[in-house]
């Protein structure tokens, strides 16, 4: 994160009001505000359990014992990040299983059109489609109750896998001039599926879409969400760039 960054968000606190200016003992009386937080956690904490298995599955490509040593260092991360979400649900009366299940579909049908067939598509994936839906769930996190944010920005914390992941396709681009071109058609694959996927999100929990435009009562405003897209789609080709990869 950048000083600039830092510096936002500190602005971005002292401006917070409502909900998002509270804790979660008084935000939780509000039963929609209650399953909406609910619904992110689980989304969360199976997102994370998902990402454990991807990357355990991706050091079997590791083309070196290091590469695989420090992928499973990565895995490990994301299942510590998947017991604390685990963990919060437990402490607040939710069973962890039944808030993850609405999402298994959603997530594991991703991952299934999404699957790569080599180690940088794999890296491109994690870098690229993970950091989208982290973007997306840091909105979110924006109007949430102090306690709630505080859990969701710690698990969304890098594992270490951009520094990786952008060292790794830089040299292999660098060696390979010709991976370029193949690698950015992924990651813009990887992009338009990540974004059909959070928008399903959004539109299927109603709770969660209510939240994320500030609790308007009859639904999520669709100009709003279009503009947290925009952001998320403008981070996408920061990233592409620091890949050295044309969005």
């Amino acid at each position: 994160m950048t000083s600039s960054d830092k510096a936002q968000n500190a602005q971005n606190e002292g401006a917070r009001t409502g909900v998002a200016a509270g804790d979660w003992a008084s935000a939780a009386a509000d039963p929609q505000y209650r399953a909406a937080v609910v619904d992110l956690l689980g989304a969360l904490a199976y997102g994370e359990l998902a990402a454990f298995e991807r990357l355990a599955e991706d050091a079997k490509l590791a083309p070196t014992l290091a590469d695989k040593a420090e992928l499973a260092k990565m895995a490990s991360a994301e299942f510590g990040h998947f017991e604390r979400l685990r963990d919060r649900l437990t402490e607040i009366g939710e069973e962890p299983t039944a808030a993850m299940e609405p999402f298994v579909a959603a997530l594991d049908g991703f991952h299934r059109q999404t699957a790569p067939s080599d180690w940088l598509e794999g890296l491109v994936k994690a870098y690229v489609g993970d950091s989208i839906a982290s973007d997306f769930y840091r909105e979110v996190a924006a109007r949430l109750d102090t306690d709630s944010r505080e859990l969701v920005l710690a698990v969304l914390d890098d594992t270490g896998h951009a520094e990786f992941a952008v060292e790794k396709v830089r040299a292999a681009i660098d060696a390979d001039p010709r991976l370029g071109g193949r690698l950015a058609l992924w990651a813009r694959r990887l992009m338009g599926e990540a974004l059909s996927q959070s928008q399903r999100v959004v539109a299927d929990r109603d709770a969660l879409s209510t939240m994320l435009v500030g609790g308007v009562a009859d639904g999520f405003d669709l100009a709003e969400v279009g503009r947290m897209f925009t952001r998320i789609t403008e981070a996408h080709t920061k990233r592409m760039s620091a890949l050295g990869l044309a969005a």
